[in-house]
């Protein structure tokens, strides 16, 4: 498929799913059902279990974003009614979101036998709501032991089948994990397609026993695999001393040349505070990183 017909196919789903999306609102209206509240800033548990939503109401000018480039902020699929997937704060209510993250049901996780259904409706849901990236998470026993090929046979396998028609569609799946970076660059070069990288998170490095090898893994992984990038530090400000030397971190996307979204995960007890931090985390980051 062509780069033109790609951008018009991807044109044509992001109209029709704003149409059903706008559908089902007023649908929701009509049955005096209150109207969905949008995202001002999602933390993602590192178990992989189900995010912790900080909602702001639908005033725009309450959501941290920042608008400049490399900056991001990652968006929860929600269910909304029949088992339907909608991306909260998706173009259909007027914003721009890099990527998608929830992938995962109840009844599908990376190594189930519905991981691959599961992957596939998120492409779908992905290219409908102009996210390039979807965010496919396993830690722990989810993750494969990348010494066996049993264990890591299957997952390849799987990633295989679906790269293409992540490719087909403009997204790339993330793939974030309690593996090493030497084991993620293992996995990522097995599978052996572009459409398949790391979802960078060099904090989770450190909660999984990783951190001495976090900020080399950037280099170690290189521009061609990592795919997105977590920006976070517990409940500390980015730039506060903890696990992750951040500045050193940042050099090293520089050297590599990486040129895609930082993405923010960060844990707040307030919007107020979301607010607050998301700013300062904003100067931190601009002193950082050349825009």
């Amino acid at each position: 498929m062509d780069m033109e017909s790609k951008l018009t196919r991807r044109c044509l789903l992001r109209t029709a799913g704003m149409a059903m999306v706008g559908a089902r609102l007023a649908h929701a209206a009509e049955a005096g059902q209150p109207e969905p509240r949008k995202i001002a800033s999602v933390r993602q548990p590192e178990d992989g279990g189900h995010a912790r939503r900080l909602q702001s109401g639908s005033d725009d000018s309450r959501h941290p974003r920042c608008r400049i480039a490399g900056h991001g902020r990652q968006t929860q699929l929600a269910r909304c009614g029949h088992g339907s997937w909608v991306q909260e704060g998706s173009p259909a209510v007027g914003h721009e979101d890099p990527g998608l993250a929830g992938i995962w049901d109840a009844a599908s996780r990376f190594r189930s036998p519905k991981a691959a259904e599961s992957v596939l409706a998120s492409i779908r849901a992905a290219e409908v709501l102009g996210a390039a990236v979807i965010l496919a998470a396993f830690f722990r026993k989810d993750a494969p032991d990348m010494t066996e090929e049993t264990s890591y046979g299957p997952i390849v396998s799987m990633l295989r089948k679906v790269a293409r028609p992540a490719a087909d569609a403009g997204v790339a799946i993330g793939l974030e994990n309690s593996l090493s970076p030497a084991d993620n660059k293992k996995l990522v070069d097995l599978v052996g397609h572009p459409a398949v990288g790391v979802y960078y998170d060099l904090y989770n490095m450190d909660v999984y026993g990783h951190g001495k090898e976090a900020v080399g893994g950037v280099e170690l992984l290189g521009k061609n695999r990592i795919c997105m990038v977590h920006v976070k530090n517990g409940k500390l400000l980015v730039e506060e001393p903890g696990p992750i030397d951040w500045p050193a971190a940042f050099r090293a996307f520089q050297r590599i040349g990486y040129a895609g979204w930082y993405v923010y995960e960060t844990a707040h007890d307030s919007i107020e505070d979301c607010i607050r931090d998301t700013k300062k985390n904003n100067e931190f980051l601009r002193r950082q990183i050349q825009l």
